[in-house]
């Protein structure tokens, strides 16, 4: 089910004009990434990780409270609605978000 996810998710955002051609090529990618140990690419860049967060820093504070970050890993997929993070009490900055958003993704 996750792969399913991730593959709607690869079609939604880079919208090939041949669907079922870029699904094959995208297999095909994901099966050498993981015969070779070689990380699959992320789709998120960095301009889409600020965004995301400016998006929930709304008031432009530079930081987000601990219930939007954990919203933003759902919503990325990295997380579950069920699984505890640890709350230290911190507000999140953009540094540290981008940091995990990017060490959470497989």
């Amino acid at each position: 089910m996750e792969l399913l996810n991730q593959l709607t998710s690869f079609l939604l955002f880079v919208r090939p004009k041949k669907p079922r051609e870029y699904l094959i090529s995208l297999l095909e990618r994901l099966r050498i990434a993981k015969v070779t140990g070689v990380t699959f690419p992320f789709f998120m860049d960095n301009s889409n990780i600020v965004s995301m967060f400016e998006m929930m820093d709304s008031s432009g504070r530079g930081c987000i409270s601990f219930v939007q970050y954990k919203e933003a890993l759902k919503n990325l997929g990295l997380c579950t609605a069920d699984e505890v993070l640890n709350d230290d009490g911190n507000l999140i900055t953009l540094d540290k978000f981008r940091d995990e958003v990017c060490s959470l993704y497989p």
